[in-house]
């Protein structure tokens, strides 16, 4: 039995930890924090994604905790015109599995209800890990070490596992903020109106806002990025005001401005990426997830790329037993690439969505519309089939 050591008790970390189960590994996962937590924020999980859930088991569970909604529509965010439209049943048809809206913390407790007990070990920082012989082994801060046929970095953005294979590397600063805030819904007024517009997407100049349900139609996740080169802080858990992010969208469509009314926390961040890197693997050490590709969240893809890392590597775990280092080949021999894509994507989905004019922002927004009318299976508009339709549970990924 394959004994796989895990850094990184999140979404990602949990799911693989989950996968790998399922191919007979002896797993283990090390988590620097004293408790399983997340931020408290939504993630959307898309068809990609939640072939995975349903693969390891918990897509039940996911949904009992999803946001609802009949619809998701791209608007204007200045004038509130309809870009597009796309029902759930739509979504269903033309990917054979329905999209989900979940809050981060929700989705961590049912993968980890999904564990044996005691699988997970908590304050355990690591400060590095690498091969040792025919060992991997992972050293924390406590003074202890943990040792392991394969080793995978999943500790996010800021990994000690991959600064420990490859080095420090430089984060890319985009010129571009986020605000994000989950608003109770019993908080709106004028609930049922406002409601209807926090199911989708707001395209503007100079930046989008992302709004969709979770725990059913108990809250509303926003998630609002802008053009400012100024600030520079990554911290996802700096607080902001409510007055600046009224004030920095006093432009646009006054229902998002009562809405942004109702929330009484705010948070701010610089967004930053990562160029990709041309390699994940060194000995028996690889990374998943944010720690081998962190991406800018215009595409919604940054869960879902870790997801799907899970699932691959658990069948390349399954496709050569005994044989730990050919499973870390063959799993970034498929992944690596298509996540390196998925980088490049979103960082270019992120310009378009920041264009800096009216005029351009409408032209943009025709073309959306016209693509979407041409192929019906271009849901978005914006040629994101390669994405939704994507099946890293199938063994047949391990051949692409």
């Amino acid at each position: 039995m394959t004994r796989v050591a895990i850094i990184g008790g999140g979404i990602g970390g949990l799911t693989a930890a989950c996968a790998l189960l399922r191919a007979g590994a002896d797993v283990s996962v090390y988590e620097a924090a004293g408790e399983l937590k997340e931020i408290g924020a939504g993630v959307a999980l898309h068809p990609n994604a939640m072939r995975v859930l349903r693969f390891i088991g918990v897509e039940d569970e996911v949904r009992k905790v999803a946001g609802r909604t009949e619809f998701a529509v791209t608007r204007d965010g200045i004038g509130g015109r309809v870009i597009s439209r796309t029902s759930r049943a739509a979504q269903v048809a033309a990917h054979g599995i329905e999209p989900a809206t979940v809050h981060r913390a929700d989705l961590l407790d049912v993968l980890a209800a999904a564990l044996p007990p005691g699988l997970v070990s908590l304050g355990k920082r690591c400060l590095s890990a690498g091969t040792e012989g025919d060992l991997a082994v992972a050293r924390f801060a406590d003074g202890t070490a943990a040792e392991a046929d394969v080793i995978i970095g999943a500790d996010g953005i800021h990994s000690a596992v991959r600064t420990s294979l490859f080095g420090p590397d430089a984060p890319r600063f985009t010129g571009k903020i986020c605000y994000r805030s989950v608003i109770p819904t019993a908080a709106i007024r004028d609930g049922a109106e406002l409601f209807a517009a926090a199911n989708g997407q707001w395209l503007g100049p100079h930046g989008t806002i992302v709004l969709y349900p979770l725990r059913g139609e108990d809250l509303i996740n926003v998630v609002c990025h802008y053009d400012d080169d100024s600030y520079r802080h990554e911290s996802w858990v700096t607080e902001c005001s409510r007055d600046e992010v009224l004030e920095r969208y006093a432009a646009w469509h006054e229902s998002l401005l009562r809405l942004f009314a109702a929330g009484q926390t705010w948070y701010k961040w610089a967004l930053y990426d990562r160029d990709p890197i041309p390699a994940w693997t060194s000995g028996r050490v690889t990374l998943l997830g944010d720690a081998a590709h962190p991406m800018l969240p215009y595409l919604g893809q940054g869960a879902c790329q870790a997801l799907e890392d899970g699932a691959v590597l658990s069948n390349a775990m399954a496709a050569s037993p005994g044989d730990p280092v050919a499973a870390l080949a063959a799993y970034e021999r498929v992944r690596r690439p298509r996540a390196s894509r998925v980088v490049l994507t979103a960082r270019a989905r992120g310009v378009s969505n920041h264009l800096p004019s009216r005029w351009a922002a409408f032209r943009r927004d025709v073309a959306i519309s016209v693509r979407k009318r041409l192929n019906r299976r271009d849901l978005d508009g914006r040629g994101g089939q390669w994405l939704a339709d994507y099946d890293a549970t199938s063994r047949e990924a391990l051949t692409r």
